[in-house]
């Protein structure tokens, strides 16, 4: 089963309340980063004590021994260099390798509510917006600490904002489905100003005992300011069009929930952490994501191959590398699709988002470009803009 659905600006005169842009965004960077080269040695330290504790068990045939990893698997695979994290000492530690974040009180603000709120400032500050204008929240992401209360209302009641809140979580896409949203609130007239909060905090999810995806993941976490042209700042971009789309597949999973427990030490629940068949996935989801760039972009009438810029999700350096070339027709330069990949690695739903926070400013008034996230689900999301000024 598929789903798509569209959404642009050019309505029926009548229809619209209002006209949705991207006032600003925020971003909150973790203090600690994890090299490849940290992560090697970590890894391959792992793999030496697993096989020296099981040698016998090896010998019979009953267990598998582990190989090492290198720093050039990694970069070849993926194009991550390093990844920032909330809790280093952990995850490089060979007996642990996952991150240990100290309980926190029912009364104290939540890990996530906590970077979500920094990046969530940010993005209020750089558009010059008090939070008690702000209508709603939506917390967009991939992996939620807690099923309720919702990530977002802890975020709008930190923050002081009046109206209400939602958690919504599409993986990798959840930012752009979030900014969908947004824009239907306010072309909707539900809402004048709203924050899409997404606080990625991946190294939870991630099996770091795994010699194919020890590496890929990181953790931040950003925020987008989707408000009504009529209250924006001088300074925004237009939402010309958004497009989503989700195509059941098995190839990117996470089973862990309240009806189970992970234990990454144990193989049989390996599939409580983050899983993937990398190569089915880089086969099925390249063309996808391209063909739906194109067909939205002959929608709008805007030429593919004139787009100043493209954000692409932030997962694998070969996969943007062929999407931004079916596009743009020719091999993209990195100013025309600018990589955060290598030093923030995969951040899931909030990778797009960082791309567009850091390289954005630079661009004209008049240039068009393109937020786009795609993942687990599979799920995809794009979202055309137009610097206004």
């Amino acid at each position: 089963m598929q789903t798509t659905q569209d959404t642009t600006a050019e309505k029926s005169p009548g229809s619209l309340t209002g006209r949705p842009v991207i006032s600003s965004t925020g971003l909150f960077t973790p203090e600690e980063s994890i090299t490849n080269e940290e992560l090697v040695e970590s890894f391959n330290a792992f793999v030496d004590l697993h096989n020296e504790r099981n040698a016998d068990a090896i010998a019979a045939g009953a267990v598998e021994a582990l190989h090492h990893s290198s720093v050039e698997f990694i970069e070849k695979a993926s194009g991550i260099k390093a990844r920032h994290v909330m809790s280093k000492a952990p995850i490089i530690d060979p007996e642990t390798m996952c991150p240990r974040l100290d309980d926190r009180d029912n009364d104290e603000i939540s890990i996530m509510a906590e970077i979500g709120v920094l990046a969530a400032r940010q993005a209020l500050e750089r558009a010059g917006r008090d939070p008690k204008d702000v209508d709603a929240v939506l917390c967009a992401a991939s992996n939620m600490q807690r099923p309720y209360p919702a990530m977002a209302i802890e975020i709008q009641e930190a923050l002081g904002i009046e109206g209400f809140g939602f958690d919504m979580n599409v993986a990798c896409s959840s930012a752009t489905f979030g900014i969908q949203t947004a824009a239907d609130y306010v072309r909707a007239g539900n809402a004048k100003s709203v924050l899409v909060v997404s606080p990625e905090i991946t190294s939870g999810h991630l099996n770091w005992r795994d010699r194919d995806s020890h590496f890929i993941f990181g953790d931040v976490a950003t925020a987008v300011l989707v408000e009504d042209a009529a209250v924006a700042p001088h300074q925004h971009w237009d939402i010309l069009g958004t497009k989503l789309k989700t195509v059941f597949s098995n190839n990117i999973r996470n089973n862990f929930g309240f009806l189970n427990r992970a234990h990454p030490e144990s193989a049989g629940d390996a599939d409580k952490l983050f899983v993937q068949e990398g190569r089915k996935v880089f086969k099925e989801v390249v063309p996808m994501v391209a063909q739906m760039i194109l067909d939205e972009a002959e929608r709008l009438e805007l030429n593919p191959h004139a787009l100043r810029r493209l954000w692409l999700h932030q997962a694998n350096a070969g996969m943007n590398r062929l999407i931004a070339q079916r596009v743009l027709g020719h091999e993209a330069n990195e100013d025309e699709s600018p990589t955060v990949l290598d030093t923030y690695g995969n951040t899931s739903s909030a990778g797009s988002i960082i791309a567009f926070h850091l390289s954005s400013d630079d661009l004209k008034k008049g240039d068009t470009g393109l937020i786009c996230s795609f993942g687990a689900g599979y799920s995809a999301g794009t979202v055309f803009v137009q610097k206004a000024a």
